[in-house]
């Protein structure tokens, strides 16, 4: 069916382009982008794309090739589609990486990603993403019983409330996988245990998910293409956006004391209320039925579960604070190893480069590895967004060889020294604000 939505071939098929044409359609209204010396229209199928319309947009007038291998598991499936959009290709004389990319680091970053393919470091082990899934399913049952079976004080419950945490921070790791089709080789497998993980164990939509979370691998850490640090002026992040800020004098919040207030309104408050409204907000206004039916399936197996044993009203205080417990979690492992790097406007840079800028490791044990679902290792999930979790310790050693050859650092951290990062961050920026907005 998405052969449907796929628009005529362009008269101008066949067309030979230069560089300077291709970043001309770069608008909403007219987009092209090339994918290995083809360039292709996508203005119309980029509204259809499955991948949402945004992320395919932020690569108008750009080379997508990097992206589009990065993304697409099976690319002989997807070119396929790609046939009706190709105008043309780019001129003889015109170099395959545009702008002032680096064709040798591109050069030796398809080898590395050629070599982790002959290695069968992009095959998933089932076994371990059936452990894990099986892991959150006994986290749940065994909260429930012990209420069920020994009662609602303080002590049960609170201990009810912190297994259910856990619950569902793991289910938000291992959704994250089925998100990025690196369990299964056929997409639609992927596809169908991402909305029953993200949608039945956690309550929210596979869409919006994807929408937004491709958005932040295909350009991370950029303002305006980055969903992830639009900080809807609450806060201010990088050494850029502050002093323009400052600038401008504007003053939404008191920034110079965002690390304090971060506290207050970061962890706390992301999942139980601006996530939870998103959520449902899109869902209801972009009419996806399917993915809320898969997000009432979960509070309706929850509230049948525990109404009986708190009543309504306990049954509701419980999952805020379950949700309250699970922000703080996922608020400070995905901001450890982003919000400290380089946050900035579009630098049109090579993949391999663009990824490191924006991202860091944590050290590698067991405890991190769970507690984090292995994105400890998020230079290596950005680089390999398809690649099995499992694997990535194993192209971690080769991912530092190359960047250590084009020296390109590559930022290792502790755990505590990436959580104590975050708020060393936000005062630097709110440091940057303050002085811009006094003195400049």
């Amino acid at each position: 069916k998405l052969f449907l939505c796929v628009p005529p071939p362009s008269a101008h098929n066949g067309g030979v382009y230069t560089w300077e044409e291709v970043q001309s359609h770069s608008s909403r209204n007219d987009q092209w982008l090339v994918i290995d010396r083809k360039v292709y229209n996508i203005t119309q199928w980029a509204k259809r794309h499955p991948g949402g319309f945004r992320v395919i947009s932020h690569y108008a007038g750009e080379d997508a090739t990097e992206a589009f291998t990065a993304f697409h598991p099976d690319l002989t499936f997807v070119r396929k589609f790609l046939k009706p959009l190709l105008i043309g290709e780019l001129a003889a004389t015109e170099p395959s990486q545009d702008r002032n990319k680096n064709a040798a680091i591109i050069r030796d970053f398809h080898s590395l990603r050629a070599q982790a393919e002959s290695e069968g470091l992009f095959r998933a082990r089932p076994l371990f993403f059936c452990l894990h899934l099986g892991h959150i399913v006994l986290l749940e049952a065994l909260a429930w019983l012990m209420i069920w079976l020994w009662g609602t004080n303080w002590i049960l419950t609170s201990l009810c409330a912190v297994m259910l945490a856990t619950a569902q921070s793991q289910a938000g790791w291992l959704q994250h996988d089925f998100g990025h089709l690196s369990v299964f080789k056929k997409s639609r497998w992927n596809h169908l245990l991402h909305k029953f993980i993200i949608g039945h164990l956690k309550g929210a939509s596979a869409n919006w998910w994807n929408h937004r979370h491709f958005q932040h691998h295909a350009k991370p850490n950029i303002f305006r293409k980055d969903p992830d640090v639009n900080m809807l002026s609450v806060f201010v992040v990088g050494t850029t956006q502050p002093v323009e800020y400052g600038i401008k004098k504007i003053k939404h919040m008191p920034y110079n004391h965002q690390h304090q207030y971060f506290f207050l309104v970061g962890p706390p408050l992301l999942i139980p209320v601006f996530f939870h409204i998103q959520i449902m907000h899109t869902m209801i206004s972009r009419h996806d039925w399917v993915d809320l039916v898969w997000s009432m399936s979960y509070y309706l197996r929850y509230f049948s579960c525990y109404i009986p044993l708190y009543g309504l009203f306990g049954s509701l205080a419980l999952i805020s604070f379950v949700r309250f417990l699970e922000s703080h979690w996922f608020v400070w492992v995905t901001q450890m190893n982003h919000l400290p790097m380089d946050i900035d406007h579009e630098k049109h840079q090579d993949w391999l480069t663009m990824q490191l800028q924006a991202t860091c490791n944590i050290e590698q044990s067991f405890f991190n590895d769970w507690f984090s679902g292995h994105l400890n290792f998020q230079i290596e999930h950005h680089l390999f967004p398809t690649m099995p979790r499992h694997n990535y310790h194993l192209v971690a050693p080769q991912v530092r060889a190359l960047c250590e050859k084009h020296g390109i650092p590559y930022q290792m951290k502790t755990l505590r020294q990436g959580l104590v990062d975050i708020v060393k961050s936000l005062k630097n920026s709110g440091d940057l604000w303050l002085d811009a907005y006094l003195h400049k």
